[in-house]
């Protein structure tokens, strides 16, 4: 096993400590440090490192992302080609910019809160189980849906890379994440050139606007058919025909119209001599179409 540790990092450091400088005090001036590619199997305690801003720790056996809490200076991490299974411990790098965790054993996308200057994000090609597929947080979400959410929070990422992740599969997957996140300039190693965005942004309104007038037709619809409805309801309507010389005339009268044209008569009255009103106006109807 080999870990990570300050002796180890003073003793393999390219910068050579002065005479007078003691160990702390050279500790405190690295600003980079590479040990990738050096069978590293864990980060221990490295909180001398003030002014650490690049680590390189590919191509090595981590499997957890400890000890870094320290590094509130760290713009550059780069873990990818290791054994890490789960994003966590990040939470302190304010100043991230550019996160490295491609061909890994991640299989959920989260623990990035806080990262609000993260620029760049490479998951590409994780080793996963077969059947088993990349998630974002949280994972009772749908993997596409989740990953908008997060773009559209990270407002500064300008590049990120996901080939070889079944969420590449989605419909629209690409035009979905450009929509949603003005700042990316470069998706799975594809430049997304202003043209496109400009013409996602021009066909997703086109396609609002449609809607929102479908919708508007659609209550004007409504409300129509239940004014219709409503009327029929109120006035029970009753063709009746007249004779008279000429054509027939056909005439239309509603129980107030028949309540009204006879005044001495109450509405209960009135109601109670409907079937009557009925049987007669048929009869004449049926009168009338004989004379026909």
């Amino acid at each position: 096993m080999v870990r990570l540790t300050l002796d180890l990092i003073a003793k393999n450091s390219n910068l050579k400590p002065r005479k007078e400088e003691t160990t702390l005090q050279y500790l405190k001036k690295i600003t980079h440090i590479n040990f990738s590619g050096k069978n590293i199997d864990a980060i221990e305690d490295l909180s001398l490192c003030k002014n650490l801003s690049v680590l390189y720790l590919y191509d090595n056996r981590i499997s957890q992302i400890t000890n870094l809490n320290f590094a509130t200076n760290l713009t550059h991490l780069y873990l990818q080609n290791n054994c890490i299974s789960c994003i966590e411990n990040l939470r302190s790098l304010k100043n991230l910019e550019k996160l490295y965790l491609g061909s890994n054993y991640i299989a959920v996308i989260e623990g990035l809160e806080g990262l609000e200057k993260l620029r760049e994000l490479h998951v590409e090609n994780q080793r996963l189980p077969l059947g088993e597929k990349l998630l974002f947080d949280p994972r009772t979400l749908h993997s596409l849906a989740d990953l908008e959410f997060l773009l559209s929070k990270l407002i500064k990422l300008w590049k990120m890379d996901l080939k070889g992740n079944p969420v590449c599969l989605k419909p629209k997957y690409r035009d979905r994440l450009i929509l949603v996140s003005k700042s990316l300039d470069c998706l799975d190693g594809k430049e997304i050139k202003n043209m496109e965005r400009q013409f996602l942004i021009n066909w997703k309104a086109s396609k609002d606007a449609k809607k929102i007038s479908k919708k508007k037709n659609s209550k004007k619809e409504d409300s129509s058919n239940s004014y219709i409805s409503n009327f029929e309801t109120m006035h029970h309507i009753v063709p009746v025909y007249y004779p008279q010389v000429g054509k027939p005339k056909l005439v239309f009268f509603s129980d107030a119209q028949r309540y009204l044209a006879n005044e001495n008569a109450s509405p209960e009255s009135s109601r109670d001599d409907n079937p009557k009103i009925i049987e007669e106006t048929r009869n004449l109807s049926l009168k009338e179409s004989e004379r026909l």
